[in-house]
């Protein structure tokens, strides 16, 4: 065997390696999150007391919704603002990991960026399912939202999986921002974005240009897409591509930054 064929059996052997996944870092960065109280409290108590405080008024158990009652729409809205808040807070450890020196030690590593951007994505999902199951068991234990069984398990899922698009926006965060900043300003950005893709307040209450404008922002399909099971009536592929078209931006930036960023050092 030539020493080229060597050379060729070797980068070979490296660009599998950098394709993969490891378990066994995802194992870490999943047990990594669930320790973090503070996390934990924020991003699965807070919308479980938004849900307690305006998700239980006795006026919407009897007011309808689609295929359900006011509550259960409120619940599927704070559900999906703990998911959010879950997952973006877990894409933008990274710059924390940064300021500790990751970054340096990533360069040194078979793992590619898209494979460490997914590592990062599904250990921010564990955390964004905690908070779904959260605020879905609160809605249980107070019999207040009411839909098929079949409801609850679909917008359940469709929460769970569409919070995926603010891992990816998390991680562009973390690489943008300086690690002593990059929480206030995830937590005010989000706040924006929920006012803007009405998961807050519904996009009626404001006015026409800025309801126009928020079928631009990111939570805004997301936001229709997890509410349709229950509302019902046309599926628009207006909320899909809103979605979808985010998720390649996220996901195109994280990895981009993530790649100039290991090449700084």
């Amino acid at each position: 065997m030539s020493a080229s064929d060597v050379r060729s059996g070797r980068s070979a052997s490296a660009s599998r390696q950098r394709s993969g996944v490891s378990l066994g870092v995802l194992g870490l960065e999943v047990r990594r999150i669930l320790r973090n109280r503070r996390t934990l409290l924020f991003t699965v108590g807070l919308p479980v007391i938004f849900f307690l405080l305006f998700g239980l008024n006795t006026s919407y158990a009897s007011l309808k919704a689609g295929h359900g009652n006011v509550s259960a729409f409120i619940m599927i809205s704070m559900a999906l603002y703990g998911a959010v808040l879950a997952t973006t807070g877990g894409g933008a450890v990274v710059s924390l990991e940064r300021a500790a020196g990751w970054s340096r030690q990533l360069r040194v590593t078979p793992l590619s960026p898209l494979a460490y951007i997914a590592i990062k994505m599904l250990a921010a999902l564990v955390l964004g399912l905690v908070a779904v199951l959260a605020v879905y068991a609160a809605g249980i234990l107070t019999h207040k939202p009411a839909m098929p069984v079949s409801l609850w398990l679909a917008t359940g899922a469709a929460v769970w999986v569409g919070s995926l698009l603010f891992t990816a926006c998390g991680l562009c965060l973390g690489y943008l921002l300086p690690s002593e900043n990059v929480m206030q300003v995830m937590s005010f950005v989000l706040v924006l974005l929920a006012f803007g893709g009405g998961l807050f307040i519904p996009l009626s209450q404001f006015p026409a240009v800025v309801q126009t404008l928020a079928h631009y922002t990111p939570l805004y399909g997301l936001n229709q897409l997890v509410h349709w099971p229950l509302i019902g009536g046309r599926l628009h592929a207006a909320w899909v591509a809103n979605t979808a078209i985010w998720l390649v931006v996220f996901v195109g930036g994280a990895s981009w930054l993530f790649r100039r960023d290991t090449a700084r050092v």
